[in-house]
C-alpha cells in the first residue's frame, strides 16, 4: 500500500514540475534567446528574426524610413562600430546603425539598428538643448548649419544657429572608436543684457523593446545615481504610476538599457544634474538630463559637455569607460546578486574563447577547470558516497530488524554512521557549490552580448539560444512545433541520460519513496533543461561526465563489497 502511495506521490509531483515549471522559470528564469535555425525538409535554415522593423509597406510601419531619412538635410556618422547621420532639423541624432552585429545569422542580415527618426516604427532618437526664461533657445523644428561634413573619429562636427536676438548656440560633436559621442554645449552672448541658460540632454523611445523585464534580467529605464546603479523603474510603472520620475545627483548617468544594447546619457562626472523618466502619449518614453543654470554676461560664453553612449554592451567596452571615469558602466549589465562571482566566470570563459576561437569547446575547458578547483572537495564528497555503499549491507539488515519501529531504525542509523565515520550529508556540499556556479553561467550566456550568435558544432549555431533540433518531430521531417515543455533536444536527450548513469553510480537510497524520486529525476530534469540555453547544457553534460569518470576512478580505488553490490 505505502508503494502504491509513493508512486502516485511521484507521478504528481513529476506532473506538477512538468507542467508548473514553465511558468515559474519564464518570470524567476527566463529560458534562452529565440531559436535562431529550424529545419525545412530536413535542413537547417536560418531564422529571420521575428522582431526585425517592419517593411515599408507593412501595415505597422508609421512612415518609409528611407523617405524619413530624405527629408531633412543630415550630416553622416562613420565610425568602426557606428553607422548613421545627424538630423539637422532640431539636431537630432536618430539614424544609428551597429555594423558589427547583424540582427540574424543569416548571411543576408540586416545589420542592427538602435536608432530610427520620429515618425518610422519604434522610433528612437536623442538631442540636446537648452532651457532658458526669456530665451529664444533652438527647439525641434530649428533648423541647424553643419561645419564638418562627416562625422569621424577623426574630424568633429559643429552644429550652429543664431536665434536673431545675440544669443549664437553650438554643438561641438565629437565620437570615439566605440559608441561615445560627446556634444559640447556653448552658448555665447552678444547681446545687451544677461541670459540664463540651462543645457539638456534627452533620449526619447517609442515603444518598449521586444525583450523581456523579468526578475533576473532588467529591461527598462536605468541609470546611477550618486553612486549607485537604479534598477527600480520599469515601463510599466511609467504606465501605471506617475508618469515622471525625478532623480536628483552629482556625476552618474541615465538611459534605456535593452538586454544586449545601451542608449544612455552621462554628464560630467562633477556635475550635479535632475534625471529624470517620463511616459508621454501613447508608448513614448523618455529619459533626460538637466544641467544647473548658468548665467551668460554680453559678450561672454558658457559651455558645458555631455556624452552620449549608444551601442552595444560589451563586457571590455564598459569596463574601458568605467576606468575613464564613468561611475558603475558595467552595471549596465544587470548582473545581479552574484556580481563578483560572475565577472570572474565570464572573463575566464571568454579568455577561453579568445584563446580556443570556440565557445562550445571554451565552455567546456571552463567546466574542466571548475572541476580542478573543486576536486579537493568532490573527493570527499565521493569518498562518502563510496563508504555509503559500502554500509548498504548493514543498512539493510538494520531496516529489516527494525521495520517497525522507526524511531529506532533512526537512532541505530545515526549510531552506525557515526562508528563508521560517515557522513550522509557530506555528498550534498558540491551540489550547493554548483548552484552559483551554473547560475553564473546562466546569467552570463543569457546577458553577455559577447555570446550572441555563437556557434559550437554541427547543428548548434547559436549557444545562447536552445537546441534546434527536436526528437518529437524526428528533426524537422514531421510538420508540427512542439510545445514548448515537450520540446526535446538531442542535448536535452543527452542531459537525461548522462544524470540517469550518474544516479545509478550513487548509493541506493533507503527510503523507497526518495529512490523513486531519483530514479525520474534525470527525466524530468531532461524535460525542465530542454528550453534553456545550449551553452548551459553543454556545461551540465560535461560537469555529468566528469562526475562519472571520477566516481568510476574513485570507486575503483575503493572497491565495494560484493554483498553491498548485491544489495542494490
Amino acid at each position: 500500500m505505502d508503494d502504491k502511495k509513493n508512486i502516485i506521490l511521484a507521478v504528481l509531483l513529476t506532473a506538477a514540475i512538468l507542467f508548473g515549471w514553465p511558468y515559474v522559470s519564464n518570470y524567476f528564469f527566463p529560458t534562452a534567446n529565440p531559436p535562431v535555425t529550424k529545419i525545412e525538409d530536413g535542413k537547417q535554415v536560418p531564422v529571420a528574426r521575428p522582431d526585425a522593423d517592419p517593411a515599408a509597406d507593412s501595415p505597422a510601419a508609421v512612415r518609409d524610413r528611407a523617405l524619413v531619412l530624405k527629408e531633412s538635410p543630415r550630416v553622416p556618422i562613420r565610425t568602426p562600430r557606428l553607422t548613421g547621420s545627424i538630423n539637422l532639423r532640431g539636431a537630432r541624432i536618430d539614424d544609428i546603425v551597429l555594423p558589427t552585429y547583424k540582427e540574424s545569422i543569416a548571411e543576408d542580415s540586416p545589420a542592427v539598428r538602435l536608432y530610427s527618426p520620429s515618425g518610422t516604427p519604434d522610433a528612437y532618437f536623442a538631442g540636446f538643448g537648452w532651457q532658458g526664461e526669456g530665451l529664444r533657445a533652438p527647439d525641434r523644428n530649428t533648423l541647424w548649419t553643419a561645419q564638418g561634413t562627416e562625422l569621424t573619429p577623426t574630424s568633429p562636427v559643429t552644429l550652429s544657429w543664431n536665434n536673431g536676438a545675440g544669443q549664437l548656440f553650438e554643438i561641438r560633436l565629437s565620437v570615439d572608436d566605440n559608441y561615445m559621442i560627446t556634444a559640447a554645449q556653448k552658448v555665447s552672448n552678444t547681446g545687451a543684457g544677461t541670459v540664463g541658460v540651462k543645457p539638456y540632454a534627452y533620449i526619447s523611445r517609442n515603444g518598449i523593446p521586444k525583450d523581456p523585464d523579468t526578475w533576473t534580467i532588467h529591461v527598462g529605464p536605468m541609470g546611477v545615481f550618486n553612486g549607485a546603479a537604479n534598477y527600480d523603474v520599469n515601463y510599466t510603472d511609467l504606465d501605471e504610476g506617475p508618469s515622471t520620475q525625478s532623480f536628483q545627483s552629482k556625476g552618474g548617468w541615465i538611459g534605456f538599457t535593452d538586454k544586449y544594447w545601451l542608449s544612455a546619457l552621462v554628464p560630467a562626472a562633477d556635475a550635479d544634474f535632475a534625471g529624470q523618466f517620463r511616459k508621454g502619449a501613447g508608448t513614448q518614453y523618455q529619459a533626460d538630463v538637466a544641467l544647473g543654470s548658468n548665467m551668460v554676461a554680453p559678450g561672454k560664453a558658457v559651455t558645458q559637455t555631455q556624452r552620449l553612449f549608444v551601442g552595444a554592451k560589451e563586457v571590455k567596452t564598459l569596463e574601458a569607460y568605467q576606468d575613464a571615469g564613468v561611475p558603475l558602466f558595467d552595471r549596465a549589465i544587470d548582473w545581479g546578486w552574484f556580481y563578483w562571482f560572475e565577472k570572474p566566470i565570464f572573463a575566464l570563459l571568454h579568455w577561453l574563447f579568445e584563446h580556443i576561437g570556440n565557445f562550445g569547446v571554451a565552455i567546456i575547458c571552463l567546466t574542466l577547470v571548475v572541476r580542478a578547483i573543486m576536486f579537493p572537495i568532490a573527493q570527499r564528497q565521493f569518498s562518502s558516497m563510496a563508504a555509503m555503499r559500502a554500509l548498504q549491507p548493514k543498512m539493510k539488515a538494520l531496516q529489516e530488524k527494525y521495520k517497525d519501529d522507526k524511531q529506532q531504525l533512526q537512532l541505530k542509523m545515526m549510531e552506525l554512521y557515526k562508528q563508521e565515520k560517515v557522513n550522509p550529508l557530506a555528498g550534498c556540499l558540491p551540489i550547493f557549490i554548483q548552484i552559483p556556479i551554473f547560475f553564473a553561467l546562466y546569467k552570463v550566456l543569457m546577458l553577455t552580448i559577447e555570446m550572441r550568435h555563437q556557434p559550437f558544432v554541427l547543428w548548434i549555431k547559436d549557444l545562447s539560444a536552445p537546441d534546434p533540433l527536436h526528437i518529437l518531430n524526428l528533426f524537422g521531417l514531421l510538420d508540427f512545433t512542439p510545445p514548448a515543455f515537450l520540446g526535446i533536444g538531442v542535448l536535452a536527450l543527452l542531459l537525461g541520460i548522462s544524470m540517469y548513469f550518474q544516479f545509478k553510480l550513487n548509493p541506493t537510497q533507503m527510503d523507497p519513496m526518495q529512490q523513486q524520486v531519483m530514479g525520474i529525476m534525470p527525466w524530468m530534469m531532461m524535460f525542465i533543461m530542454a528550453p534553456f540555453a545550449a551553452g548551459l547544457l553543454v556545461y551540465w553534460i560535461t560537469n555529468n561526465c566528469l562526475s562519472m569518470a571520477q566516481q568510476w576512478w574513485l570507486y575503483r580505488k575503493h572497491p565495494v563489497p560484493a554483498a553491498a553490490t548485491a544489495a542494490k
